[in-house]
């Protein structure tokens, strides 16, 4: 009888990450698969899963407006409980920090079924920052059975933390197979996309392509009215344009339309599907974000990135000079895009080393795992 895998994912970036390891799986005949999505982005996240050609099985309704996370999770334990009660998997895989990814964690061990977390061992230390996901990844840890690090950096944390060692395997970033296959999909004749045409017709590629993304929660306020001034400032430079999707969440759209719109060299967009925002990415001379992601897959496109964080749970990133921490602060923000735009050897600097985060293999890790230990 074939073993019983649930995957369990809420978010987009779940979704891009999680999609190799699914269609990876799923190729072996050894494996009952169940995708569950818990609704936490649902149409940009069905974009994704259509983009793999991943149907889910389950899907559920878990999103209501300004509800709060105890809410939030409140509602998932339930639910998620219920889908444990009805497949009792022998294996449930989550992916990073999101409240999706600590509750299906968590219901695993209720039901002392085992755990897997895609992308464990990140830490900043801070549990504020970022907020909630620093204590979803603590608390994941702590009831995982087969620790996936990203790097041996991440799995040197979750050792210092307690983890045995036989429980760890190091398998590279799941996010750079993800890329790889977008960028094969992307880049084929037939490949068709209204996002990608929308942004040909409406950028200006003479210019250099600032491309900006925000969503984080400890950004909300004042964080990102520093971030608009920071732009409004850098869209005065000579041969700029920035272009920024906008991320749907009211304390995001409020600032950045206040200040940046209508503004001739800044394109404000609605959010991406992911197709097109790998095509932009590589479009893009320099990238200011504070996404996860975005670190690990920029460095494979050759593309600088300033993060508008004060710390990341990507420190391999920094160290290979492929990143760099800008905060909230526009003065810093400002300095570092004039540097980057003016000084050859300092831009080509961000890319002089292969990306830290891997070379594409990260699924085929994980299955090998999977196989010989479950």
């Amino acid at each position: 009888m074939n073993k019983k895998i649930l995957f369990i994912l809420g978010t987009r970036p779940e979704a891009i990450k999680v999609a190799p390891v699914i269609l990876a799986i799923k190729k072996s005949a050894n494996y009952d698969v169940k995708v569950c999505t818990t609704g936490q982005h649902r149409e940009i996240l069905k974009q994704v899963l259509d983009f793999f050609d991943i149907v889910p099985d389950i899907v559920l309704e878990s999103m209501e407006i300004n509800q709060t996370l105890a809410q939030l999770s409140s509602k998932l334990f339930k639910e998620v409980g219920l889908i444990f009660e009805t497949y009792r998997p022998d294996l449930v895989i989550v992916h990073g920090d999101t409240t999706s990814a600590m509750v299906g964690a968590m219901v695993g061990f209720y039901n002392r079924i085992k755990v897997g977390h895609i992308e464990a061992g990140l830490r900043t230390f801070n549990k504020f920052s970022p907020f909630p996901e620093e204590i979803n990844r603590q608390v994941i840890s702590r009831v995982t059975d087969y620790h996936f690090a990203p790097t041996i950096n991440a799995a040197t944390v979750l050792k210092q933390e307690g983890v045995d060692d036989i429980n760890i395997i190091v398998t590279g970033n799941t996010v750079i197979d993800a890329l790889f296959i977008g960028v094969e999909k992307v880049q084929s004749e037939t490949f068709n996309n209204k996002q990608i045409k929308y942004l040909e017709s409406t950028l200006d590629f003479s210019k250099k392509i600032v491309l900006v993304t925000g969503h984080r929660r400890e950004n909300f306020g004042g964080g990102f009215v520093n971030i608009c001034e920071a732009l409004l400032e850098v869209s005065e430079l000579e041969n700029i344009q920035i272009v920024y999707p906008v991320h749907p969440n009211p304390n995001v759209q409020d600032p950045v339309n206040k200040y940046l719109s209508n503004n001739d060299n800044i394109v404000l967009c609605d959010p991406l599907d992911y197709p097109a925002f790998i095509w932009l990415m590589k479009k893009a001379n320099i990238i200011l974000t504070d996404s996860g992601g975005i670190q690990e897959e920029a460095p494979s496109l050759k593309v600088p990135v300033l993060v508008l964080r004060d710390t990341t749970e990507r420190p391999e990133a920094i160290a290979t000079g492929h990143i760099k921490l800008v905060g909230t602060d526009k003065i810093k923000i400002v300095k570092e895009v004039k540097h980057l735009l003016n000084n050859d050897e300092y831009y080509s600097s961000f890319s002089k080393s292969e990306n830290p985060y891997g070379d594409g293999k990260s699924s085929e890790i994980i299955l090998s795992y999977i196989e010989k230990n479950l």
